[in-house]
């Protein structure tokens, strides 16, 4: 019956025949790979295995199982003209190109997902692979279009390289921000320069708050209002930013405020207050080494210090400065100036850590006949405005 039919009729059931080859083909691959291959994979121990045997790769790779099928199939058709053959064929392969570079894809983000996860596991964050991941999908799919279309047409990879050489200064024209954005993401790895997770400060960006993502061309901060700012990657290593990474890894977070004392209030003690303040336990080696008359601020500073050096919460740590001073006096008083470290850098921890030191100190002030200061018209002057219209 088959050898009763036209040429044409002959041609199309090859045809038919071939493509429910490759169907089936490729439903067995997805049975095989994905049944499989999850068993062997539950089996294997935790690591590379179960990113290379993962389901996203594996239906990829079954779905260029067809392709392959008609590929080796039409050297198997009698009736087909050779230029239906040719054509086929051509068009089969780039499919597998094309199914093949779809797994590399797939192969590639497992990677990302599997690094995060890892990542997200130790106590200070590794550095982001997803700048370089992304990369190898462009790299990818790059190669991947230019053999699908050398494929189709017939044609030598090489031929297309060398038009492809004459649209360089186009290709980089249209690529320098992605170029330029690798280079700088190469550099701020190598360099450990900046990891997700980090509290940087971009002020020209507007950016304050923690990388919550680095990518091939923009790196992504979210502010501590919640807003997210873009960064492209390039601009991090043109310009300046600031890294917080130090100071959350050093364990202490700098405290620096000053009070301003009035420069009316300063005076030597009187032996009446040397009397009561030589009763606090803080003051007594300061008044022990004391030699002769000292003023209220002197004592108020060493105060300050010996309080600052006994509080559980300032670090005492090597390299963590802790010093009381003070400066020049300006229109606005007499700064007494606190420079030291909490002892945790978690900002709510912190700010109640300072909030405390300069409260305590602020309260301290009339033992020691002191003041902050504040401009005259401020202080003491309340005018009563009697109106026949209160105020809402």
């Amino acid at each position: 019956m088959y050898q009763e039919l036209q040429p044409w009729a002959k041609m199309a059931v090859e045809l038919v025949a071939l493509a429910l080859v490759a169907v089936l083909a490729g439903l067995v691959a997805r049975l095989l790979l994905l049944r499989a291959m999850r068993a062997w994979r539950l089996a294997l121990p935790q690591g590379w295995a179960q990113v290379l045997l993962h389901d996203d790769v594996l239906l990829r790779l079954a779905r260029a199982v067809p392709s392959v099928v008609v590929q080796l199939g039409t050297h198997a058709l009698q009736q087909t003209p050779s230029v239906v053959l040719q054509g086929l064929n051509n068009l089969a392969a780039a499919f597998t190109i094309y199914h093949v570079v779809r797994a590399i894809h797939a192969l590639l983000t497992q990677i990302n997902i599997a690094h995060d996860a890892a990542n997200g596991t130790l106590t200070t964050p590794t550095r982001s692979i997803k700048s370089y991941v992304q990369l190898g999908k462009l790299l990818a799919w790059v190669v991947g279009l230019l053999l699908m279309v050398a494929t189709v047409l017939d044609r030598s990879p090489l031929l297309l390289l060398s038009g492809l050489g004459a649209m360089s200064a186009v290709l980089m024209l249209v690529f320098k921000d992605t170029i330029l954005s690798f280079v700088a993401g190469v550099q701020l790895a190598s360099n450990d320069m900046l990891r997700v997770g980090d509290w940087i400060e971009m002020p020209k960006e507007n950016a304050d708050g923690a990388v919550v993502e680095i990518n091939l061309n923009t790196v992504k901060v979210q502010n501590w209002d919640k807003t997210i700012t873009s960064i492209p990657t390039w601009k991090l290593m043109s310009e300046s930013f600031k890294n917080w990474r130090g100071m959350s890894e050093s364990g202490g977070r700098r405290i620096l405020r000053a009070l301003p004392i009035d420069a009316a209030t300063v005076e030597f003690l009187t032996p009446q207050r040397r009397a009561v303040l030589e009763q606090l336990p803080l003051l007594q080696k300061f008044f022990q080494a004391a030699s002769g008359p000292c003023t209220n601020l002197a004592a108020l500073r060493a105060y300050a210090q010996a309080y600052l050096e006994n509080h559980p919460q300032i670090s005492k740590a090597p390299g963590m400065t802790l010093m009381v001073r003070v400066q020049e006096p300006t229109a606005l008083g007499i700064p007494l100036q606190l420079y030291c470290f909490s002892a945790v850098t978690a900002w709510v921890d912190y700010e109640g850590i300072q909030g405390q030191v300069v409260d305590h100190l602020i309260g301290m002030l009339p033992q020691f006949g002191l003041a902050l200061y504040q401009r005259s018209s401020d202080l003491g002057s309340r005018i009563d405005v009697k109106t026949d219209n209160p105020a809402p």
